[in-house]
């Protein structure tokens, strides 16, 4: 279903095959990932060294405030996947939002080629990571030390809208939840429930600590009412400053940004699972049934058999001999009463072509 990774496997698998190819190739590739991602690889014979990767995909939006166009932070770090390798061509190519120009003869040979085309293909991951981070950064700091912390509504798939309440020790992130179907509220509340009771053992104390309520929490008083009609409750996850060290902070946003899509794959894995075995269920209960009918006809069989062994075991030997001379002549009786329908047409036409064959020779 979807995918979790940083790098896009797909991405990543075909430019590797462009790297290591041994000859020359035209290569024109156009594909789509889920979350409405779309690529597009070009590749040259002429030019084999030179690749350019094009994405679009939906950005990240505050509130209502929808963009299509990257902001100069975010180019920076794209620019800082590889140096050396990437290069950005303005203007993008026609309906994307971003076109890269890879280098791939300035690539090492060996296993870090592997980990620099892997880079490459997070190039998603690199473009949303980006675009939270700023968002974060750029809350009002005086709002944060007058005790005021607002609610950042953020949009990445429409309809599924998130919100970061930045305070002064953490940062918490409030996903409200709603699916179409009841079964799916049904085995997603589970989820939700076990997630919140796993996450306060011990093993998972570095973990971030997990709330789910089927209430708004008291972060979200006075957004609008239609952002908080929810079937599924909300699920609140707090981050705190050793979530976000170093390599961790692309890591946490990356799974921020992927909850809902995590959340949805458990759903329907489950109601797969769920179905599966009930289907393995019912067919048990049928091969019983057939098996217990068949069973029965036997030891029916066997009951009647043993009577009559029974009661002939009762007759005398010329009384069982009598019996049987009856029952011969019963069969006698019973055959000669047999009659084949048209048996006197057919004697007829066997006779008057034998009489006919007869003359003709």
């Amino acid at each position: 279903m979807a995918c979790f990774e940083r790098a896009s496997p797909a991405l990543k698998e075909i430019l590797l095959k462009i790297y290591r190819a041994e000859r020359p190739a035209e290569f024109d590739h156009q594909m789509h990932e889920f979350g409405s991602v779309q690529y597009h690889v070009k590749c040259s014979a002429s030019d084999p060294h030179q690749t350019y990767l094009s994405i679009s995909m939906p950005l990240l939006s505050q509130g209502l405030q929808f963009t299509t166009r990257l902001p100069n932070h975010t180019l920076d770090m794209v620019k800082g996947i590889c140096p050396d390798v990437v290069e950005i061509i303005e203007p993008p190519k026609d309906g994307y939002q971003l076109t890269l120009r890879l280098n791939f003869a300035r690539i090492p040979h060996g296993k870090v080629s592997t980990k620099i085309i892997t880079e490459i293909s997070s190039v998603q991951a690199v473009i949303l990571s980006s675009q939270l981070k700023e968002m974060l950064r750029n809350v009002d700091s005086q709002e944060i030390s007058q005790g005021m912390y607002k609610a950042i509504k953020l949009i990445y798939h429409p309809g599924e809208p998130f919100y970061v309440i930045k305070q002064p020790a953490k940062i918490t992130a409030v996903f409200p939840m709603r699916f179409k179907e009841n079964t799916d509220v049904i085995i997603a509340t589970a989820f939700f429930q076990e997630l919140v009771v796993v996450g306060s053992t011990g093993a998972c104390a570095k973990a971030p600590h997990c709330i789910w309520s089927p209430i708004p929490p008291p972060e979200l008083r006075g957004e609008p009412i239609e952002d908080l009609s929810t079937n599924g409750g909300f699920v609140s996850f707090d981050i705190t400053s050793r979530h976000v060290e170093g390599k961790k902070l692309d890591k946490t946003v990356w799974n921020l940004l992927n909850f809902y899509t995590f959340v949805k794959y458990h759903v329907k894995s489950t109601r797969g699972f769920i179905h599966r075995r009930m289907r393995m269920r019912l067919g048990n209960l049928i091969e019983i049934l057939q098996n217990a009918g068949i069973e029965e006809e036997q030891i029916k069989t066997k009951v009647q058999g043993f009577k009559y062994v029974r009661k002939l075991a009762r007759f005398s030997k010329p009384k069982i001999v009598k019996r049987r001379c009856n029952f011969s002549k019963k069969l006698k009786r019973i055959r000669s009463r047999l009659k084949i329908h048209g048996y006197k047409l057919i004697s007829y036409l066997l006779s008057s072509y034998y009489v006919t064959s007869q003359a003709t020779y």
